[in-house]
């Protein structure tokens, strides 16, 4: 995030990614008057830097809000899932979300049996990304499994009852 703003008295505060690149002395001195005159007026605009810090500079991943109801699965960094074990979920249709939490490009599959679930892959290209969709299973253990080449260690196991 980079913001640049003037107050009235052409003092300039440049953010970077939520840090101030001048002090006060580089960026306010000669304006005359006090640093508490100064701090006064520039209160509005230390609260609306606050806000925009809240909202995120890209530094941490976004959080994607599924169905209520949804198995949610997240690839996380160093080449994981967020858990080892899921379920146990219910036999029949199963909604599944996928977040990405890493900063590359994984896919979500499902074997029974050393068979892949048909019809069944979810994507995500990068951090931030989201994916789902409906699977009918049968009851029995899955194996939840990356297939993007290099990610073989990626392997998580759902128990549908």
């Amino acid at each position: 995030m980079d913001v640049e703003f003037h107050d009235i008295t052409n003092a300039v505060v440049r953010v970077t990614n939520g840090t101030c690149t001048s002090t006060y002395e580089q960026c306010c001195s000669g304006l005359g008057g006090s640093k508490f005159g100064l701090m006064k007026r520039l209160a509005p605009l230390v609260a609306s830097l606050g806000l925009l810090a809240a909202c995120g500079s890209g530094a941490t991943s976004p959080t994607t809000t599924f169905a209520p109801g949804t198995l949610v699965v997240k690839a996380i960094p160093s080449l994981k899932f967020d858990a080892s074990e899921y379920g146990p979920v219910t036999a029949g249709e199963v909604t599944i979300g996928y977040a990405n939490s890493d900063s590359v490009r994984h896919t979500l599959i499902l074997a029974k049996d050393k068979v892949k679930v048909a019809n069944f892959k979810l994507v995500t290209a990068q951090r931030g990304d989201s994916d789902s969709a409906v699977v009918n299973l049968e009851k029995g253990t899955y194996v939840m499994l990356c297939d993007v080449p290099g990610h073989s260690n990626m392997k998580a196991t759902l128990v549908v009852d």
